[in-house]
């Protein structure tokens, strides 16, 4: 049977920028092993099955799958997704501003879709899952062996590696500069040896040293267990960052904002927002967002399997 796809950059205003993402608006019918093999044929970070909703506040349901696995979450295909489907009328925008709601693996989603002259513009995600924090860590020894790195490029006062899941677990690393981070040499086979079975296999490396003006942060991601060497824009990692960097935060009440660049090194410039909001010291509202691109459509024919 044939189903109709598109794909779009996500975290972009420009084509061939961004992460690359595939929809599949319309994905009733299709099997968990068919899913696993298209997301393989297409070998984007993630590949997006869209289904009707379950729930009163669903808008609809979303599978997400990276070429090796399924997802309970991901941020580029949740704002890409509300993109493309705002732009092809799967969901109407009544007005500038709407907010529909995603069903994942995580629970329900809420996402903004800001739009002009009935396009979308912005597209931003609130995390389903406040943050959770994980301090056993490998040293930084370790790290530096499987990133090709010296121990001295690593940051060792309060930004200091650390797990933080907001639905999808990240080890983040930060390091003195944009240097250090662009000598990153992955290391798949101490990987495989030091992280594999960790609580937070994927690393998120970043520094407070900017290439664009407006931006705070450059990062690389690498989750070899999603079978992504490296990722170019993360939006559940970005999500879980905005927890570990506001809680480094002194401010106690209050929103904190961030601008991250990430895929610079691999040619694919993203540019995602964070923002975080703060009660009493406490992390209660993280979002996540950016710009997205249409780039194809097409059909593909599944075969039973």
């Amino acid at each position: 049977m044939k189903y109709k796809f598109y794909t779009a950059d996500v975290f972009t205003n420009q084509i061939f920028g961004g992460n690359q993402l595939a929809i599949f608006p319309n994905s009733q019918g299709l099997t968990t092993q068919q899913m696993q093999k298209v997301a393989a044929e297409f070998n984007f970070s993630e590949t997006v099955f869209v289904f009707p909703p379950q729930t009163p506040q669903g808008t609809r349901k979303l599978r997400i799958f990276t070429p090796a696995t399924e997802l309970p979450f991901a941020g580029h295909p949740t704002v890409g997704t509300a993109y493309v489907l705002s732009l092809i009328g799967e969901v109407s925008l009544t007005e500038d501003r709407i907010e529909i709601v995603f069903e994942e693996g995580v629970g329900l989603v809420p996402v903004t879709i800001k739009s002009e002259g009935e396009k979308p513009i912005y597209t931003e995600l609130k995390s389903a899952q406040l943050p959770e924090f994980n301090n056993n860590i490998p040293s930084l020894r370790e790290l530096a062996s499987i990133l090709g790195l010296e121990i001295t490029d690593f940051r060792e006062d309060k930004y200091r590696p650390q797990g933080v899941s907001c639905g999808v677990p990240f080890l983040f690393v930060p390091l003195h500069n944009r240097e250090a981070l662009g000598r990153i040499q992955f290391n798949c086979d101490r990987w495989q040896q030091i992280l594999a079975d960790h609580w937070s296999p994927s690393l998120y490396v970043f520094c407070f040293d900017p290439e664009r003006e407006g931006s705070d942060l450059r990062s690389r991601m690498f989750a070899p267990s999603m079978g992504i060497v490296e990722d170019p824009a993360t939006g559940s990692a970005a999500t879980a960052l905005g927890g570990y960097l506001a809680i480094r935060e002194e401010i106690s009440d209050g929103t904190c904002n961030w601008r991250v660049e990430q895929g610079f090194e691999m040619g694919r410039p993203s540019i995602l927002e964070v923002i975080t909001h703060k009660s009493q010291g406490k992390v209660t509202d993280i979002r996540v967002g950016g710009s997205s691109v249409l780039v194809s459509e097409g059909s593909m024919e599944i075969p039973d399997i």
